[in-house]
């Protein structure tokens, strides 16, 4: 037996919504320092020391939030979407969530391979996934940075389309994964794309 649209949650659990915008701030600060530190070698240890538990947090946190998912509702898109874009929108969700998995642990195999102590904080070291090779380090190192470019490009696009959807569409799609307090249900009215609701205003002056 399928379930009522109209008994699905206006918004994610606040849960998912922590670890969203957690992960989000992130994610940005982890393109950014990765980005600053093939461009540097004056700080290059000091942005690894930083980068290396980072990603190891972007792991543990991820996972978390798959299991998260699966166990709480997930919100009705808007009226706005249609069924071709929402199966992008699922797309690149599920693409994110593997990107977010794998990207991590090609660096984990890279500095594994290349002999580097994955350093966390202090004397807390993560284990040695791969023996010491050459040959490993290098195909993980290219894996890691073309990772790098599709999550970069991926996380780009899906705060894009988000934008546009908050400031052309004006659905309110945000609302579902707000940190803050939205405005109750609209009515089914108000819920309809802006279209929609002009062509029945049209019509109801004229009558």
């Amino acid at each position: 037996m399928t379930a009522d649209p109209t008994d699905r949650p206006l918004r994610f659990a606040a849960t998912v919504r922590v670890l969203h915008w957690a992960m989000a701030v992130m994610v940005i600060a982890q393109l950014l320092i990765g980005a600053v530190m093939v461009t540097t070698l004056d700080r290059y240890h000091l942005l690894r020391s930083v980068h290396v538990p980072l990603g190891a947090a972007i792991l543990a946190l991820v996972i978390v939030r798959i299991g998260n998912r699966l166990v709480c509702r997930t919100p009705a898109p808007p009226a706005s979407m249609g069924p071709v874009e929402r199966r992008v929108a699922t797309a690149s969700e599920y693409l994110l969530y593997g990107l977010l998995v794998i990207q991590p642990l090609t660096g984990w195999a890279m500095l594994s391979a290349g002999g580097y102590p994955i350093i966390l904080y202090q004397h807390l070291h993560l284990p040695t996934l791969p023996a010491p090779d050459p040959r490993v380090y290098a195909l993980s190192r290219q894996a890691h940075t073309a990772f790098a470019y599709l999550l970069f490009f991926t996380f780009t696009a899906h705060m894009s389309a988000v934008l546009f959807h908050v400031l052309v569409l004006n659905d309110r799609l945000l609302d579902r994964m707000a940190p803050w307090r939205t405005r109750r249900k609209s009515s089914p009215t108000t819920s309809r794309p802006a279209s929609a609701r002009i062509v029945d205003d049209v019509a109801a002056e004229q009558d």
